[in-house]
């Protein structure tokens, strides 16, 4: 049950739920008081990013007033093998939280829910891996590959001191997670993987993409064109406007090359190190998408030793309606730091996934006894 507050200026709801919910664009933004407060006199504005606004508490003179405000996150960034890769910063502390965006995005596909794991008390980098965003974009097809972005995400590391951090990512980034995970699984505090792309995809990922890349590649005096055209259009806060304006204002070279790099490598690391990976896993999929099939995400399942699987209503609900999965997000990496030490048997493995009416079931996967 929403419990509506007014506000000068676009509307706010909060909830009496333990989750913060986020983007519905710029007008409406749905959320949930901090982990220990559901006053409504405990609430201020307290900014989270481009895309989305949060509140945190604070003594106020009474509940029917809320000042709104938008804080940016912090954008830095820093040198890996000689290129420049960009990051956002939201929110401090030692609990950090990496989000990578999916194929050609930028790190703003993930403001919102980085937005709502600050307001927990979480540190959340999100990073453009290169070729993406604002990071360096070269030409050269070499400079690109899962197990360079999986570098890339251990030279974030490594840029800031940190130890070990939860990574996560949708498509291309959570393929980079598990890359990440292979390479160096000690540092890896858990893995939050929507819409993995294995081998069950590759086939429809050869079909899709090759045409794109002959587009980026041979028909480039087009595509450049339309990349100038939109970067011509006005951004107006709404996220997947702004995402889809963002991947066609990208110079097509560098965009062919992150194409062919992928293409012409291994997609994800293999059957035999995955099942090695013993961090606990949230895996989120959903039917009806050939390129993130969801029999890639229940292999997945079956194949990582502390794994549990939420099935999305579709390729949008985190984004258009993100309440329920938000919800499993939060309790999983909550999960994740407060079992710290913890062997992986010991973990509970549960997931949800939407019935007809649109409320969530509770559905299980576990990995088969071998």
């Amino acid at each position: 049950m929403l419990t509506a507050w007014t506000c000068p200026g676009p509307a706010i709801k909060c909830s009496t739920t333990p989750f913060a919910v986020t983007d519905r664009g710029t007008d409406v933004l749905t959320l949930a008081p901090p982990q220990k407060s559901t006053q409504a006199s405990d609430w201020e504005s307290y900014s989270s990013g481009e895309d989305a606004r949060v509140l945190a508490p604070v003594r106020l003179a009474g509940p029917s007033q809320i000042t709104c405000a938008r804080m940016q996150p912090r954008t830095r960034s820093f040198k890996h093998d000689g290129h420049r890769l960009v990051y956002d910063e939201y929110g401090t502390g030692e609990r950090t939280v990496i989000l990578m965006p999916g194929l050609l995005f930028s790190r703003k596909m993930h403001g919102p829910l980085a937005s709502t794991l600050a307001q927990r008390g979480y540190r959340v980098l999100c990073l453009d891996l290169l070729g993406h965003g604002d990071s360096d974009r070269p030409p050269e097809m070499g400079n690109y590959s899962m197990a360079i972005f999986g570098a890339q995400a251990h030279g974030l590391m490594d840029h800031l001191g940190i130890g070990t951090a939860v990574l996560g990512g949708t498509s291309l980034g959570a393929n980079t997670t598990l890359e990440a995970a292979a390479k160096d699984s000690s540092r890896v505090q858990g893995m939050l993987i929507e819409m993995p792309v294995l081998d069950n995809a590759l086939l429809a990922c050869g079909i899709a993409f090759a045409p794109l890349m002959m587009a980026l590649s041979f028909g480039a005096p087009v595509t450049r064109a339309l990349s100038r055209a939109a970067r011509l259009v006005p951004r107006r806060g709404l996220l997947l406007a702004d995402l889809a304006l963002d991947w066609i204002s990208q110079d097509p070279k560098p965009s062919a090359s992150v194409l062919q790099g992928l293409l012409f490598g291994r997609v994800a690391p293999p059957h035999e190190e995955r099942i090695t990976l013993e961090a606990p896993a949230l895996i989120i999929g959903h039917a009806r998408d050939p390129i993130h099939p969801f029999s890639d995400s229940d292999m997945l399942v079956q194949e990582l030793p502390d794994a549990r699987l939420v099935e999305a209503s579709s390729i949008l609900e985190l984004r258009l309606s993100p309440e329920r999965l938000t919800g499993e997000i939060v309790v999983f990496i909550d999960e994740c730091w407060e079992g710290a030490g913890e062997r992986p048997a010991a973990r509970r493995r549960r997931g949800s996934r939407p019935n007809a009416s649109g409320a969530a079931n509770t559905a299980s996967r576990r990995r088969s006894a071998s």
